[in-house]
């Protein structure tokens, strides 16, 4: 195959998206359904894996699927199919009828009512009009593995991944809702190996965007893999002691997700959070401000409206390190007796449930530098592994890689270490520096958290 000269359209969905929705509608109310919704996703993507300058792997997709969720009173039943034909959604909306009348009531689910449904245009440019240029994105993969396996002491790769796709989304309802948009994506991750025999370290980086100029250089990305590597050659055991804890941005992401986890509407109304009941309370110091912005430009997460057709905000979950609200969609809202904050998320054979958007804690005023210099003795994490986080309680405690720092530097490298504590006194030690980037979606910048557990030999 020609990889430099071979292309994928970025065109439409081969029949018009809402037509089919509408008649899917249609359907499910003639046979007797109380009210539905539907969603249709068309995605068209390319990937390219190179290892060791060779080419591992070429996928390339074209995927359409068609969700229903069909209410028989205050019962509800999904189906979902591959298939699109007149003959398919037919049998789709009768099979969905018989599922809702054999279920438990649900007094929570339903549609939003007309009133409360979004109709702005907002143009969040989530998407990058063009074709998918599979010469561009091997040559992204290719350039990256290059540049990593060219830093001394890189001994090995684990290879270069690199992605593109385009995603078109329509969704409708009984209720008024039509909507429809589209999102292009593009992705590179490397990862490379240092040393030699049992003295090996791995290390990766990723970049991922909406609009391929966003991307971080192939080259640059690579060359920062090898060195990240290189530095985590010949690491030491630690003595266990209470010591400040620096999370680089990649990893200081994860302590965001664990707050957007436990102000879940559904984890809220389950009582499964360790901040139930701390709505409008200081739970970070007075520094700290974490934003949800669905609407931020070219963000990887971005959404005129959330998929029950509430319209996106921008909102601070966290103000001045006060947390003002849950992330809602419509059922949850509903157990809590609140409204919606627009966070509804769902897939064509689930319902939907809420989730975040593009998330960022804002950056402080101290560098990099500075956050370490004030450290007279702690740990920079780069890595982090395992999944030891209780949502009930808040307790915390995770494997851990990176380097030890001494009189406000970094000294050595160091691994097999764990790292503990509470969330919820975490949270109340975060400081940020200034270095914030959008890589991910959830983006933070680097954060020391003091007086955290470092258990070593």
């Amino acid at each position: 195959m020609d990889a430099k000269h071979e292309m994928l359209d970025a065109r439409e969905p081969k029949a018009e998206p809402l037509k089919i929705l509408d008649e899917l509608l249609a359907r499910a109310r003639s046979l007797g359904a109380d009210a539905a919704d539907a969603v249709l996703a068309d995605r068209q993507s390319l990937s390219v894996a190179y290892r060791l300058r060779s080419c591992e792997q070429l996928e390339r997709s074209e995927t359409q699927i068609v969700g229903l969720r069909l209410f028989v009173g205050q019962r509800q039943a999904i189906v979902s199919s591959s298939d699109i034909s007149r003959t398919a959604l037919a049998e789709m909306a009768e099979r969905a009828l018989a599922m809702a009348r054999s279920v438990p009531e649900d007094p929570f689910c339903g549609l939003a009512d007309p009133g409360e449904l979004g109709h702005d245009d907002i143009d969040v440019e989530a998407y990058e009009p063009g074709e998918l240029d599979l010469s561009s994105v091997t040559a992204r993969a290719m350039a990256a593995e290059e540049a990593a396996l060219s830093v001394p002491g890189v001994s090995n790769s684990e290879g270069a991944e690199s992605a593109a796709g385009f995603d078109n989304f329509a969704v409708a309802a009984t209720n008024g809702l039509r909507r429809r948009y589209a999102r292009s994506w593009h992705s590179l991750s490397v990862s490379v190996l240092a040393g030699e025999g049992t003295a090996m370290e791995r290390d990766y980086a990723y970049t991922g965007a909406v609009w391929t100029a966003d991307l971080e250089d192939a080259g640059a990305l690579g060359k920062r893999c090898g060195e990240q590597a290189v530095k985590r050659l010949n690491p030491r055991k630690v003595r266990t002691a209470q010591v400040p804890v620096i999370y680089e941005p990649r990893v200081a992401r994860s302590l965001l997700g664990h707050l957007t986890a436990a102000i879940n509407g559904s984890a809220v109304a389950r009582g499964t959070t360790f901040l139930g009941g701390r709505l409008g309370e200081q739970v970070f110091n007075t520094g700290i401000t974490i934003v949800d912005d669905p609407l931020r430009r070219r963000g990887l997460r971005s959404r005129p409206c959330d998929a029950e057709g509430i319209a996106s905000h921008r909102r601070a979950i966290v103000d001045k390190g006060m947390l003002t609200g849950w992330l809602l969609d419509l059922r949850s809202a509903r157990q809590l007796g609140l409204h919606s904050t627009g966070h509804a998320s769902r897939g064509a054979s689930s319902p939907p449930s809420p989730a975040p958007t593009n998330v960022y804690l804002e950056p402080g005023p101290l560098s990099l530098n500075e956050l370490i210099a004030g450290v007279e003795e702690g740990l920079l994490v780069t890595d982090l592994m395992g999944f030891g986080v209780n949502g009930v309680t808040g307790d915390y405690s995770r494997g851990a890689s990176g380097f030890w720092i001494e009189k406000g530097e970094t000294a050595y490298p160091v691994s097999e270490i764990t790292i503990s504590g509470n969330l919820v006194e975490m949270f109340r030690q975060v400081t940020p520096a200034a270095d914030l980037e959008f890589r991910y979606g959830m983006d933070s910048p680097t954060i020391r958290v003091d007086g955290m557990t470092v258990a070593g030999r």
